[in-house]
């Protein structure tokens, strides 16, 4: 059993009356002083259990520009979640990195030890859901996230890569506890982890998509939907696709960028997709046991049925069901509100969702209900 003991230095910056705080700490882990940025929005209340995102920064890069550019912050005020953005330590030729094998291979520090000290550190501070814990991350970050999903998935939700993917290593010791939401974020022209892969060092991206899909028993055919291509400048264009129907309701999820490089899309690279509220929005609709459902949400009986088309929606959903008379539908939020309600009149009934923003609902007629992804 590895020992270790807290030293938080506190260097607190309110940014506003509402006492949002940015946080830089320090832990000692194996003897190794580990520093991180801690970030507590402001509406942050003890007294409710909040979701924790970890944050890791890519190889040779630091905490600090990761949070920066990654700006967690803007959606953490909103969403009510905690971010924590670690710093790793310095390799042998004086870089810092996260050890996942492969190229990190002469690594010896123990980086998942460090990030169940630092959980178990920020969780004792604060009031953290224990279901909602998540991890994401640049190139070697998104690297880590996949390996705390195959070696420390007890306690991690969902994770999400961004330009990263699996080493040898981290595959051939997978070993997950529960069925994992994954999403992938990556650009097909990307030079620095190519998409294809390297059989010395990364798997390809087409072989961690399979790996997760197989894990997770996911639909294998999956939808794809062709994302508008909004920026026509910046030389990519994205493809949404999504292996869903896995086991607990998790999915699998690809955000292919045509022509992408090695970017956290919205801050360079493509601008047709912002890499920060996507990973957000992916995390919002899972905890520890798989998708969520609302408390107020029923869920739905054999006894009558209705489709939603298409999935993802845009603007306009359509509901085609078998109708003997007029009935009311009602769509909620994720947390269970209703935000748009209305009568049914017809077997192929279209519904204006222009006005909801890109997000998981879900539909509810004759109390029974699916779940309803938008994605802009």
């Amino acid at each position: 059993m590895k020992k270790y003991f807290i030293c938080l230095v506190f260097s607190i910056c309110l940014l506003n009356s509402n006492a949002q705080q940015t946080i830089n700490g320090t832990i000692s882990h194996d003897n190794i002083n580990r520093e991180y940025i801690l970030y507590i929005p402001a509406s942050y209340n003890p007294s409710t259990p909040v979701p924790l995102v970890f944050c890791f920064h890519g190889y040779s890069s630091n905490a600090n520009t990761n949070y920066a550019y990654t700006n967690f912050r803007s959606i953490a005020d909103t969403a009510g979640f905690i971010v924590v953005h670690p710093q790793g330590t310095l390799d042998n030729t004086g870089t810092s990195h996260w050890n996942v094998g492969g190229w990190t291979i002469g690594s010896t520090v123990d980086d998942v030890g460090f990030t169940l000290a630092l959980l178990n550190s920020i969780s004792a501070s604060y009031s953290i859901n224990p279901d909602r814990v998540y991890s994401t991350g640049m190139s070697n970050g998104g690297y880590m996230s996949f390996l705390l999903a195959c070696q420390l998935s007890d306690k991690f939700a969902a994770v999400a890569s961004v330009t990263g993917s699996m080493t040898p290593q981290t595959f051939s010791a997978c070993n997950p506890v529960h069925p994992t939401p994954i999403m992938q974020i990556h650009g097909t022209a990307d030079a620095t982890v190519p998409y294809v892969g390297d059989p010395l060092w990364t798997l390809s991206i087409n072989d961690v998509l399979q790996y997760w899909v197989g894990y997770n028993n996911c639909n294998p055919n999956p939808t794809t939907t062709q994302i508008p291509d909004i920026n026509t400048t910046d030389g990519s264009t994205v493809e949404y696709i999504v292996y869903n129907a896995g086991d607990n309701g998790v999915t699998t999820e690809h955000f292919k960028v045509n022509g992408g490089g090695h970017d956290w899309p919205d801050v360079w690279g493509n601008k047709d997709i912002n890499a920060s509220i996507e990973v957000w929005k992916f995390f919002a609709k899972y905890d520890i046991n798989g998708a969520i459902t609302p408390a107020n949400v029923p869920t739905t009986s054999s006894s009558f049925s209705f489709d939603i088309y298409p999935i993802p929606a845009n603007n306009l959903i359509n509901i085609s069901l078998d109708l003997t008379a007029n009935l009311e539908y009602q769509i909620l939020s994720i947390k269970g509100e209703v935000v748009k309600k209305g009568e049914l009149t017809s077997n192929n009934h279209q519904i204006d969702v222009s006005n909801l923003a890109s997000s998981t609902y879900y539909v509810k007629i004759n109390n029974h209900t699916k779940k309803l992804f938008i994605v802009r």
